[in-house]
């Protein structure tokens, strides 16, 4: 066990708290509300039908039981390296250096499938290349990550609300055409169900829908990077965690019982771009004009806020590392209104080759970053999990710990690997699901063994104790 376990990481020297409560509950919605849930859901309802509540339930569970041991732990001792800094106090620097630079490099990733995602869709509209309101969007999204953090946060703030927004209005609109209110067409009722039955393709379909599901909560975690920059994070973090768990499953269940209320099974499907989504199919059941042009406008508002979130992500976690020792102490520098400029900078350039590398596409290799990708949240749950059963005790035994506790602490964290666990081993039934896990398992592989090779340099430990100096004055 690393020597520091009972030492707390303390908050990153130069960023400043700065962040309401507010802000952090829209910039977790903002982050799990995307691209995902207007193109995805039907991906899920194909595979399991009106059981694919079930599927969610489950996702939902596995997501509620791993934040909560994070607001536990974020609670405790604030940091913007968030479950980087966990693994380093319970397993030992490789461990905090590994997971950072993993999450590091999904976030980029992400952030150049967010923005090549929007940049087509406003390309067709405007009859441009993509590649100009690509570097339009990322250009606008450094400026606004260059601003202080108080205004990031009102941004990213009003920037979520807009999807918010669009998610109760579909809620509201489902529940009148299901009615018959609107238009008069008389009550739904449970036709399309009937039709196919709760579960048309038995505990198989559930199985297979938990896969489609499993990361639709993801992004949830950014919560607890910007905790750090909370005028009270103790507080902030559980109120925001809180508030976007209960919203999110109304989201996400709520618009899922609507779709599969509405639309006949066999017209409900995965979809690749805005015309084919289920969101689109219920607006023209209401006689929505332009349905299409409104959900495309929806779903680029969801990937812009997404990838502005992940430049600011990706900036606090590369600020935290160099902090640690985990990455050049170039990056550790704040400007005076505690913005780590350089992190956005260098978040932003390898966001461009990123975006770059889709363009090009070689062969094999984007699929396999992508992959590798998807699967790295499950890497983070377990690592989250497993810091946690080894940092909850010293919590205890030092009196760090907070009114923010986790529920059975004893239990859950491992009822929460057993379904994880599931979610593994079904991956391993399916072709793509194997190349999914080689894909984790060989960029886990480099950057643990990295991080070993890395940590036990000369360098890296003269680096890190004058890095401990610094953090401790």
């Amino acid at each position: 066990m690393s020597h520091n376990v009972e030492q707390p990481a303390g908050m990153a020297a130069g960023l400043r708290r700065e962040l309401k409560t507010r802000h952090l509950t829209m910039m977790g919605l903002g982050s799990a509300i995307g691209a995902g849930l207007f193109l995805g859901t039907g991906v899920g309802i194909q595979a399991a039908g009106p059981a694919v509540i079930l599927a969610y339930l489950v996702a939902g569970a596995i997501t509620v039981c791993i934040m909560q041991m994070l607001a536990e732990m974020v609670a405790a001792r604030p940091s913007s390296g968030t479950f980087s800094t966990y693994a380093e106090q319970a397993f030992g620097n490789w461990a905090g250096f590994a997971v950072g630079w993993l999450y590091w490099f999904m976030m980029v990733m992400i952030m150049a499938v967010e923005i090549t995602g929007a940049s087509a869709i406003i390309a067709g509209w405007l009859g441009v290349s993509p590649w100009i309101p690509a570097l339009v969007a990322i250009l606008t999204f450094t400026v606004i990550n260059f601003a202080a953090v108080r205004n990031y946060g009102e941004f990213e703030f009003w920037f979520a609300l807009i999807k918010v927004a669009v998610i109760v209005g579909f809620l509201i609109l489902g529940t009148l055409l299901w009615l018959g209110i609107l238009p008069a067409s008389g009550f739904v009722g449970l036709d399309n169900i009937a039709e196919v039955g709760f579960m048309p393709n038995g505990w198989g379909g559930v199985a297979t829908a938990l896969l489609a599901v499993a990361f639709a909560f993801g992004g949830i975690e950014m919560v607890t990077i910007a905790a750090a920059e909370s005028e009270e994070p103790e507080t902030a973090v559980h109120s925001a965690i809180r508030t976007i768990i209960w919203r999110i499953s109304i989201f996400y269940i709520g618009s899922v019982i609507l779709i599969a209320l509405l639309l006949p099974y066999g017209t409900i499907g995965g979809a690749r771009d805005a015309s084919e989504s289920p969101f689109t199919a219920v607006l023209q059941l209401a006689n929505i004009p332009g349905a299409v042009g409104i959900m495309e406008a929806v779903i680029v508002v969801a990937l812009l806020s997404a990838c502005n979130t992940q430049i600011y992500g990706t900036s606090r976690f590369l600020h935290n590392l160099a902090q640690r020792g985990d990455a050049p102490e170039f990056f550790r520098h704040t400007d005076s209104r505690g913005v780590p400029l350089r992190g956005v900078v260098v978040s932003v350039l390898f966001g461009f080759i990123a975006v770059g590398l889709q363009y090009w596409n070689p062969p094999g290799l984007l699929a396999f970053l992508l992959n590798a990708v998807g699967g790295c949240l499950i890497v983070i749950w377990f690592v989250i999990t497993f810091s946690f059963l080894r940092i909850h005790p010293h919590l205890e035994a030092t009196g760090e710990i907070t009114h923010v506790r986790m529920w059975a602490p004893k239990v859950l964290p491992w009822a929460t690997v057993a379904l994880a666990a599931v979610i593994v081993v079904l991956m391993a039934t399916t072709p793509d699901g194997r190349f999914q896990i080689f894909a984790v398992a060989v960029v886990v592989g480099v950057v643990t063994l990295a991080g070993i090779l890395y940590t036990n340099t000369p360098a890296y430990k003269r680096d890190t104790a004058a890095a401990a100096e610094r953090n401790a004055q």
